[in-house]
């Protein structure tokens, strides 16, 4: 047999030396023993587990949860969910001001939905049409807004109300893209939003192709790091470059 290797073939416990003549034999020897080999890793480090419940029971022992909040002792469900939570009014405060009434915002996409929405009392002419004017006036080589040829000014006193016709006996129906709404000052508010008007502004990042219907949901894109382009902390300085632009009458530059 040694000259051959015709030794039976054996099967090794995955945890201790013992072998044994068959698999079945294996597998008894670690069942009863609980010798199987651990399989359920943690999802920081290199420990593993046999079980879901000893694994769950060191990551929360450790804070090893891939997506957790150590300050808050929370978990979330993607990286997404989390970077969310430490970008939200709990981590970074409300450092960012309005810069006509000093009303203080969590993000830049907050302050621009302020005065774009003319929310702002000592701005109340300000509307997301007169500001995208203004910045179009000072931004002629494109830098955030699109090159449009033959741009005529939308109207922003125009208001839409909704009728009875838009409920279809379960849901308030928007006639423009067939969304539902569960009232109908919920498709009034969704009517009377930019959501439906042309895209005016582009992504700062060269081959990035999102445009945006308003400067709030282009720094909202940017503060979701989605492109890439920009850390969160970076949006506030955007947002303050264009700002300086806008009051002092600057010209706005590349980024």
């Amino acid at each position: 047999m040694n000259s051959m290797n015709h030794y039976a073939p054996t099967f090794e416990c995955e945890t201790c030396t013992r072998e044994f003549s068959s698999q079945s034999a294996a597998n008894q020897h670690m069942n009863a023993l609980n010798h199987w080999k651990p399989t359920i890793p943690c999802e920081m480090c290199t420990m593993k587990f046999r079980t879901q419940t000893a694994a769950d029971s060191h990551m929360a022992s450790m804070g090893h949860y891939k997506n957790y909040c150590r300050d808050c002792n929370r978990r979330f469900m993607n990286d997404n969910c989390l970077r969310q939570h430490l970008n939200s009014k709990t981590h970074r405060g409300t450092t960012v001001s309005c810069p006509c009434c000093k009303t203080s915002f969590v993000t830049a996409s907050g302050v621009s939905h302020h005065l774009e929405s003319g929310s702002c009392p000592n701005a109340a002419s300000l509307n997301r049409d007169r500001i995208h004017r203004i910045i179009r006036s000072l931004d002629p080589n494109g830098a955030i807004c699109k090159k449009q040829i033959g741009w005529h000014d939308e109207q922003p006193s125009v208001t839409y109300s909704v009728t009875p016709r838009a409920f279809n006996g379960t849901s308030w129906v928007c006639y423009i893209c067939k969304k539902c709404f569960t009232t109908s000052r919920g498709l009034e508010a969704h009517l009377n939003s930019p959501v439906h008007k042309e895209k005016v502004y582009h992504c700062l990042k060269r081959g990035c192709p999102k445009e945006f219907h308003s400067l709030a949901s282009l720094f909202s894109h940017l503060e979701s790091e989605s492109c890439g382009f920009i850390r969160f902390e970076g949006v506030q300085q955007v947002h303050k470059r264009i700002n300086d632009a806008i009051l002092g009458n600057r010209m706005i530059t590349g980024f």
